[in-house]
């Protein structure tokens, strides 16, 4: 599995623990910034982050900053994004599950590490249920980015 992940200011050292803990586990995740704390705008990791993801040079993506919001508003503007804002392990589980989700979105200053790192797991290790009603719903989502 190839990892993509990235912060903006607010989510640098929670990145950071995240990337530490994925080489634990022996996936490869490449890190996009930023590098440090000094205020970025959140857009410009989104974007690269995303576009990544959609060119199927990575399997998945993580973004994190304050609350998680503004990176998955921007990283939902690029077609065949699917990211989702997970505020615990049920929304990590049911994003995959049941949208196909494709980035997850983070807010460092909402949770804790142990939580974090749990909603990462429960994401990760998620797959997506093949079914009529969620293939179905998929399909919808990607005719709109295609307009």
């Amino acid at each position: 599995m190839k990892v993509a992940i990235g912060s903006d200011h607010a989510g640098f050292s929670v990145k950071n623990r995240i990337m530490k803990y994925l080489k634990s586990k022996s996936i490869d995740v490449q890190d996009f910034g930023t590098d440090s704390e000094e205020p970025v705008d959140y857009p410009d990791v989104a974007v690269k982050i995303a576009r990544a993801v959609a060119d199927s040079d990575f399997d998945t993506g993580i973004l994190v900053c304050g609350t998680g919001i503004g990176m998955a508003i921007t990283a939902n503007k690029i077609p065949g994004i699917r990211a989702a804002v997970c505020y615990n392990e049920e929304t990590a589980r049911l994003s995959r599950e049941h949208n196909q989700a494709n980035i997850l979105t983070l807010g460092a200053r909402q949770f804790s590490w142990p939580d974090i790192q749990r909603f990462v797991e429960v994401f990760l290790e998620t797959p997506f249920q093949n079914g009529n009603r969620h293939e179905r719903r998929i399909k919808k989502i990607h005719q709109l980015t295609q307009r």
